[in-house]
């Protein structure tokens, strides 16, 4: 839940700064941030998975 929270912290803080960085730069960020909600949801269904 705390990664949940982070993610979602540096999202915003990311979104606030978006107007003052490059396209490519911003995207790069966001794939960043995919992909750690990704692994972030793979790992808590794999959790889920093997406490039933």
């Amino acid at each position: 839940m705390i990664a949940l929270v982070a993610a979602l912290l540096l999202l915003g803080v990311l979104l606030g700064s978006v107007a003052q960085l490059p396209f490519s730069v911003s995207l790069v960020a966001a794939a960043v941030i995919a992909g750690w909600l990704a692994v972030f949801a793979v790992r808590e269904q794999l959790a889920r998975r093997r406490s039933e």
